[in-house]
């Protein structure tokens, strides 16, 4: 391993140390919360940098026996087995040490809208939104919608929900972009296959310290709300509409019948939305870093098409093709998609780090 490696791997043993050391003595005080997560962050890579100096010197310890004439076949065997096993822990170390992105383990909000295609993307863009639910569900995840715009035949033409759990945007993140179905659709009598599309966006759920929104740049218009068909219609002026001035970002909110609670919903999904505008922002800076990425799932960047007719799922980012489209649809599948995304990003990743290394050693 580089020297900077070994380096980094004495300082988070280090630190590692001293976080156990303050927690056994009770020094840790008001930061003990803090503290707790550093530990459970660090502890996976302090597991594995600890069963790789012991192999490494296991590996000393075998080298020297090859010097003895009893024991050098021995040695040998033990040797290759040895090797392949410090490989391994070498590999996992350095997916463990690449750079974590921060937003990983929040919460998300999640925004699917029906895209060309009409009442068919409306539909599509529902089973979407269903998809993400059950996945959700089946995840112990907790789900609450916050806003929908239903179309005729019971598709959305917007669906946004808050997706609550551990690790969410670290497992949805990759689902940003535009989906594709292929089928026929029930309002076709000749059987032909159309094609339509809808937009997902998962953005981090924003805390108030991320975000600072000043007063002085929100809009706050309510007005009467008004339920699909004429039905659910208030008689109050209950929905909110908050501009941020700005950005030009608008977000209404009319599911509640409050007006406070409609303006933080509203208020909720704005944040997000200028949380991931910054962050989108900052990546566009570091764009050389990301080239090697999974995409970078804007919005207009067509991911994944579900083709009825043949019964397949492709992921056209990877390359990746599951003949399984009822069970990602109902969620079951949908891990063996993101475990592939998130292992090719992580093997993208690791490659711009050795690009990097490489030129910082060969300069």
């Amino acid at each position: 391993m580089a020297d900077v490696t070994q380096d980094r791997m004495a300082r988070i043993l280090a630190r590692f140390n001293e976080i156990e050391t303050a927690l056994a003595s009770g020094a840790a005080g008001q930061d003990i919360a803090r503290l707790s997560r550093e530990h459970a962050r660090l502890q996976p890579v302090v597991e594995v940098a600890r069963a790789l100096r012991a192999a490494q010197a296991e590996h000393a310890d075998l080298e020297e026996l090859l010097n003895d004439p009893e024991m050098a076949a021995l040695a040998r065997d033990e040797l290759a087995a040895l090797e392949e096993r410090i490989g391994a822990l070498r590999r996992r170390l350095r997916e463990l040490l690449l750079p974590k992105d921060a937003a990983d383990e929040r919460d998300v909000i999640v925004e699917v809208r029906a895209g060309t295609g009409g009442e068919e993307a409306a539909l599509f863009a529902a089973d979407l939104f269903r998809m993400y639910q059950r996945y959700a569900q089946g995840r112990g995840w907790r789900v609450e919608v916050m806003s929908a715009s239903e179309s005729e035949r019971g598709g959305y033409r917007e669906i946004v929900a808050a997706i609550a759990g551990k690790g969410a945007y670290a497992r949805l993140k990759y689902e940003s972009g535009v989906h594709r179905v292929q089928r026929v659709p029930e309002t076709e009598s000749g059987g032909r296959i159309h094609t339509s599309a809808a937009t997902v966006a998962v953005l981090p759920e924003a805390e108030e310290v991320d975000v600072a929104i000043d007063e002085k740049d929100l809009r706050i218009d309510v007005f009467r709300a008004s339920g699909p068909g004429g039905q659910s219609v208030n008689t109050t002026d209950s929905a909110v509409r908050i501009t941020h001035l700005p950005t030009g970002i608008t977000v209404s909110q009319q599911d509640e019948k409050s007006q406070h609670r409609n303006k933080a919903k509203a208020l909720k999904v704005l944040r997000a939305r200028l949380y991931e505008r910054e962050r989108r922002k900052a990546q566009e800076q570091r764009a050389e870093q990301r080239r090697g990425q999974i995409g970078s799932g804007d919005r207009s960047e067509r991911i994944r098409t579900y083709n009825f007719p043949q019964g397949r799922v492709t992921d056209h980012r990877i390359g990746k093709t599951l003949h399984k489209l009822e069970q990602v649809l109902a969620g079951e599948a949908l891990d063996e998609l993101i475990d592939a995304l998130a292992a090719a990003d992580r093997a993208a990743r690791l490659a711009a780090e050795d690009d990097r290394e490489g030129g910082s050693r060969s300069g």
